[in-house]
This record gives C-alpha cells, sequence and structure tokens, in this order.
C-alpha cells in the first residue's frame, strides 16, 4: 500500500512540474469549454437559485407553502440549489471545515495511514482515483471518503484521530443534515402531489438511508485549463448536500452550457441526485456537473451524499406519476444496478470515443 504515495495528485502539485502527466489532459473537446474559474465566476447569466429555508417551518401554512414551491421550482429547473438559513449554525459549518482542512494539511505519510484499497473493495479512507475506465483519464484530485450516519453503521476506526475534533464536529454536522433531508424530501414529496413521508420513505427511511461523506481535496495545478478536478457526472445520491471553502470550482451543465456556480457565504449547495429524478419519473433533474481547479488556491469541498440502501428497494418512477401522457422514463433497478449500468455506459463509450 505504501507504494501508492506517488499517486497522490498532492504529492504531483507539490513536486514542482510545470506540465501535468497526460492521464491527467482532457480530451480536445473537452478542452475547448475548460476556463479560467476566477473568470468564469465573475460571468453574467443564469444563476443557481437561491431557497431561503427559513420559511419551510414557518406557523403560517401560506408561507410554508411559498417556500416549498420555491423548492420544488428549483429542483424542477435545475436540480441544484443554494440553501440559506437552513438552520445548521455558521459556527459548526467552520469547526467542520476547519477539522477537514487541518487533516489534509498533514504530511502525506501521515494521511497514508488511512489509504483505501479500492482493489479489495475497502473504499473508505483516504485516497485518489484510480483509471476506472478504458480511457484512462485522472482527475486532479485527493479525497477522504466515509460513512457518518446511521451512527451504528459508522466505522469511527478509520476516521481521523487528528484534529482531535475531528470526530465531533463530523458526527454533528451529519445528525443535522440528516434533520435537513428529512425536511427537504417532505417539502419535494408535497411538491409531487404525495404525502409529506414518501419519498424519505421510498429512500429508506431513518434506518436505511445512508450518509456518505467526501471531502474533496483539489491542490493548485500547474496548467488548470488542461485537467479537471472531477470530470462530468451527475450524483447517484438521492440528495447531495456540498459545503466548500468559498473557492469556486462547481459547475453545472445549464441549457446547453457550462455555468459556475458563485460562492454564497453560509449556504449548503443542495444536488437532487439520480434516485429522486426516477423516482419523480423526471420530474425533478439530477443536473450534469463537475470541477474546475485553479493554480492559485487549493479548493476543498465537503460532499455528503444521502444514498439509498444498495439491494433493498427497487428504484422505480413511483406508480402515482405513471401515467399514458407520462410514462415511465426509468426501467426498474436497485441502486447496486444503477450504479453498475452508469458505469457499464461509461466504459462503452470510453471503448467507442
Amino acid at each position: 500500500m505504501m507504494g501508492t504515495v506517488g499517486h497522490r495528485v498532492e504529492s504531483l502539485a507539490s513536486s514542482g512540474i510545470k506540465c501535468i502527466p497526460k492521464e491527467y489532459v482532457r480530451p480536445q473537446e473537452e478542452l475547448e469549454n475548460i476556463g479560467n474559474v476566477f473568470e468564469e465566476e465573475k460571468k453574467e447569466g443564469p444563476q443557481v437559485p437561491t431557497i431561503d429555508l427559513g420559511e419551510i417551518d414557518s406557523p403560517s401554512e401560506v408561507v410554508r407553502g411559498r417556500c416549498r414551491e420555491k423548492l420544488k421550482k428549483a429542483a424542477e429547473e435545475w436540480g441544484v440549489m443554494n440553501l440559506v438559513n437552513h438552520g445548521i449554525p455558521e459556527e459548526l459549518l467552520n469547526r467542520l471545515r476547519k477539522a477537514g482542512e487541518t487533516f489534509f494539511s498533514l504530511p502525506i505519510e501521515e494521511k497514508e495511514k488511512y489509504a483505501n484499497d479500492q482493489a479489495s473493495g475497502k473504499i473508505q479512507g483516504y485516497g485518489s482515483k484510480l483509471a476506472n475506465n478504458a480511457s484512462g483519464q485522472l482527475e486532479w484530485e485527493d479525497y477522504f471518503f466515509h460513512l457518518v450516519f446511521p451512527e451504528d453503521k459508522r466505522d469511527l476506526s478509520i476516521w481521523p484521530t487528528k484534529p482531535s475534533d475531528y470526530t465531533e464536529a463530523t458526527s454533528e454536522y451529519a445528525r443535522l443534515l440528516r434533520k435537513l433531508a428529512t425536511k427537504i424530501l417532505e417539502a419535494l414529496s408535497i411538491g409531487l402531489g404525495l404525502e409529506g413521508g414518501r419519498l424519505e420513505k421510498e429512500v429508506g427511511g431513518m434506518e436505511e438511508l445512508l450518509l456518505q461523506l467526501k471531502i474533496n481535496y483539489y491542490p493548485i495545478c500547474p496548467q488548470p485549463e488542461l485537467a479537471l478536478g472531477v470530470e462530468a457526472h451527475t450524483d447517484i445520491s438521492s440528495l447531495t448536500f456540498l459545503l466548500h471553502n468559498m473557492v469556486p470550482g462547481l459547475q453545472l451543465f445549464y441549457e446547453g452550457k457550462w455555468v459556475t456556480a458563485k460562492c454564497v457565504p453560509n449556504s449548503i449547495f443542495m444536488h437532487i441526485g439520480d434516485t429522486i429524478e426516477i423516482l419523480s419519473n423526471g420530474r425533478y433533474k439530477s443536473i450534469l456537473h463537475r470541477g474546475l481547479v485553479n493554480k492559485e488556491k487549493v479548493r476543498i469541498s465537503w460532499a455528503v451524499f444521502c444514498e439509498p440502501p444498495k439491494e433493498k428497494i427497487i428504484l422505480q418512477p413511483l406508480p402515482e406519476l405513471v401515467t399514458e401522457k407520462e410514462p415511465a422514463r426509468f426501467p426498474p433497478r436497485t441502486f447496486a444496478q444503477h450504479i453498475h449500468h452508469k458505469l457499464f455506459r461509461k466504459d462503452e463509450e470510453a471503448v467507442s470515443n
């Protein structure tokens, strides 16, 4: 395992190279639309909607309804949104960010003690992308990945022991995020004309919905216009909640163009994932997105993927949402089959290109 140090993007970035290895260079058709992220962030044009969640618990049904309506519209049109007044204390978000930054500032040798081993199926821990498709493409990032909720399913033995606040800050964040997920799922259910608890039940409920944290660490890149921190993809989750260190990088493929998400202070960025897109029969969108890198600032993001259990649930459009006029747009699959289908399709594309 110790032989993997050379594969860390951080060690590549700090080695002083001026040109990035060819595995990190994107194909020509992609290079045409990768720009300087700081200039991209300043551009006018369509903006990711910002939803004020302060009103979702209002005593007034009218106010609650208005808030749900805005959330529904953002989920239908964009599939992503900035959540403000989300009820998670800013002080906790800062602690969480500080803990992750402190872990990643440790020497690589120290982080390697937590190395994952994808080959043997040990996916939790410190890692970097291995070439997983026929094109052999790599991404400009290292990461730390682990399950954070439900608490009885965690493996605390692989959680960072430095900084000492890591476990407490991360656990508290996970608990509050799980409550937030319930609120969002309830609003989205009502938006589909269903009972409030329906979507939550369909994705596994309190016992089975898994919250997986991935801290993405994007080192400074000497040739940022040639690389991507994360390639274009849609999330397989039901919902994804994202925090970042206020360095831009996230882009969304909206109406045929890449739009750079502007950094909104104290917000949590939320994606609708494939799971909810499928259950809603495509009414709510799981948007294609990617991550740019830059040569000035390290970018760190904290993504929590809320995932249904792999085998226990069949994901398919809910029967109430399937009509003659709106036939089912997705075949029934387990979550595991959905993941397999996506990977398989990607390999086929890589071979045929």
